[in-house]
Parts: structure tokens; sequence; C-alpha cells
């Protein structure tokens, strides 16, 4: 296919007329890329605040028997997760992710081999980094902090309906948290959204997504804005078998809501559950024929936390360490690297470039996006 694109290409040369040699150029070489690419669809799944030591060294060694981290009363699960190397503590605490997912794509931000990913706003807290995710760009001059207010840019949901002329029930975002309702689209309306303690009322409104709607109120959380992750990825999980989606993001909270009770040994739990979602997930992908090799998946969080026993459990513009994060992409355009050593630096507003690179279209054309594409999870030509 590149190939007959290049002969396309190559008689251009010969055509008379500037404007119409440009015009036909751009479309086929669109056209050449598009055709490149064997994604179809992408899942963004991000776990709130999960940090890259956790991720990539199991068990924190600073946090194992800390007082007044939940640590120093739940022996079971020191006694569960705890091993003598890094490799060893994030195989047992993460299985799936590190057995299955990791090998089978790329995976940046681990710190002590080199490899680093960094959120470019100056805030580090959770709408700054969903909104950089999700637009490609720091909104610092607007997105002070966790406001109240809708996203002021369309986001990369919005742009990749309009540029693929999806229904709106093609792109779809569940969340934990509230505010996905305002991070997640410029116009609202845009896309499906479910975010928070809301009932489902969108397309594929059948039973069991009412079931989940009235469970979230029977399971309360200990947090008023926030519910359980397990209803949100219940409820995500149905839509993608019943609506099929080109483009879904599933956001969870509760990683970085113990973190903030200073639980860490819920917030290792929640870990735990972000992996055993994750391998559901996958395998519901790999056994749908329209998700089954033409589907990518994207991991990542919003922020980092601090390094320390003293500032492990909070983030903000005066924890510098927040600042780093990761991320994971799997799928039939992203080489099998595994852990990456040794990298270019990446940063958090390259992941909307990424996506629109692996769905086939021009991240140029994405106003005002500030990042590129990962070159490191996009195969070379």
């Amino acid at each position: 296919m590149l190939g007959a694109c290049n002969v396309v290409v190559n008689r251009l040369r010969y055509d008379p007329g500037m404007i119409r040699r440009l015009l036909v150029f751009f479309l086929v070489g669109f056209s050449c890329v598009a055709a490149s690419r064997q994604t179809r669809n992408v899942i963004l799944f991000t776990a709130d605040g999960l940090r890259w030591q956790d991720l990539f060294g199991g068990m924190d060694p600073l946090l194992k028997d800390a007082k007044g981290t939940g640590m120093d009363d739940d022996k079971p699960l020191r006694t569960r997760l705890w091993r003598e190397t890094p490799e060893e503590r994030r195989q047992v605490l993460m299985p799936f992710f590190w057995s299955t997912l990791a090998p089978e794509g790329v995976v940046l931000g681990n710190l002590n081999k080199g490899s680093s990913v960094r959120v470019t706003n100056s805030f580090r807290v959770s709408y700054p980094g969903y909104a950089e995710i999700l637009t490609g760009r720091a909104q610092d001059g607007v997105i002070k902090g966790n406001v109240d207010i809708r996203n002021p840019t369309p986001t990369v949901l919005e742009f990749v309906r309009q540029k693929l002329g999806l229904e709106p029930s093609q792109v779809a975002l569940f969340a934990s948290w509230e505010a996905f309702s305002l991070i997640g689209e410029h116009t609202p309306g845009s896309i499906v959204i479910n975010a928070g303690y809301r009932n489902y009322e969108g397309p594929h409104d059948i039973e069991r997504m009412r079931q989940l709607s009235v469970l979230q109120f029977d399971v309360l959380s200990p947090w008023t804005e926030e519910r359980h992750d397990y209803i949100t990825f219940e409820m995500a999980l149905e839509y993608i078998r019943q609506a099929q989606p080109r483009l879904m993001h599933i956001a969870f909270d509760e990683t970085d809501d113990w973190a903030h009770d200073r639980k860490y040994n819920r917030v290792l739990d929640a870990i735990g559950y972000v992996d055993r979602s994750l391998r559901k997930l996958w395998e519901a992908v790999n056994e749908s024929p329209a998700y089954r090799g033409k589907t990518t998946l994207i991991v990542t969080c919003d922020h980092g936390r601090g390094g320390t026993v003293e500032d492990w459990h909070t983030h903000g513009e005066e924890v510098p360490a927040a600042a780093q994060i990761w991320v994971a992409i799997i799928g039939p355009d992203t080489p099998a690297l595994g852990e990456a050593a040794n990298t270019s630096e990446v940063f958090q507003r390259d992941i909307a470039p990424t996506i629109l690179d692996l769905l086939g279209l021009d991240y140029h054309e994405y106003e005002g996006v500030a990042g590129r594409p990962i070159r490191a999870a996009i195969k070379s030509e």
C-alpha cells in the first residue's frame, strides 16, 4: 500500500498547476498514513495519581512499615505484596499488567531506568492533568487547579468524533469523579459522559446499566464527589459490549482518594483492582470481532505524588515530584518493547496527538495542540 502511494506521489511532479499538485499531494499523503495504521479503536484508561514508584516498584520500601499509613496495621497485605526486588514486587502487585500488557507494548516513565514522562502544567493536580491529556496542551491561564469550569478547549474526544463523522454514542467517557462532566467536553452533549454519582441515561440503557445506577447509591464511597471505581468500570465495560465505541475513556479515582486519606494499604488494594480491571477489559477487547487486533489501549495517570514518607500522599505546585507520571501503550501499531529505558523525555501533552496519529488523523489539524505523537509507541514505517 505504501509503495503504491509513493508511486502516485512521484507522478505528481509532472502534473501542471501548483495548487492541484499540493492538494492531491496532501490527500494522497494523508491516505498513505491512514492506510498504514491498523488501529480502529482507542481506549484510554487513567488511574488518578497512581505513582510511577508504585507502578514500577510495587510496594514502596519507604512505606512498608511506616506509621500512620495503614501499613503498620495490615500485616497480611505486607506479607502478600512484599518481595526483595522492585521487579518482584510490581509483578505480585500488578501481575496482568507486567506479565501480559507490558511485554506486548511499551511502558514509559521509570526514572530509575532513564525514562521520564512529565506533566507540563504547573499545578500538578487532577483537572489540569486530565485537561492536558485530553487537549494536548497545558491551560494554566484558565485551568488554575481543580476549578469548577467547563473545559475551555474542545477535547481530543470531540475532535475525533468530528473528524471521523461519528455519532455521539461512538465516543464515550465513564469516570468515578463527577468533574469529568466538565473536563471531558467543551460543548455539552458532544459525547456520552457518565461521571460521579449519576444515573446512566444514555444510549443502550439496558437492565445492567439500570442495576449499576441503583447500586452506586447503595455502596457509597467515603467521598461525596467520587463513586467507587467498580461502578465506573462495570458501566464502561457494559457500554463497550453494547455500543462498541470507537474512542473510550475510562477514569478511575480511588488510587488517589485513598492516598489523600493517608491509607497506603488501601492505595495498594486500589492498584490491584486497576490490574484486575485491565485484565477484564483486555479480555473483552480480544473476545470482540469489532475490537480484536484493531484496538490500542493507553494507560496513564493525571499526576504523580511525592516520593518520601512526608509527601507520598500529596501533590500540587509545592510537590515537584508530582510532575513525574508514566504511560503504557499496547496495540497493533505499537512495537513490543516492554519497559523502556534510556529514552527521550515524553510529556503528558503528547498523549492526545498520539491518539490522533494512531487513528490515522493528522494531529496538526487539532488547533492549538502543543504535544507530538510518542514515537516510541508507534512502529516505524
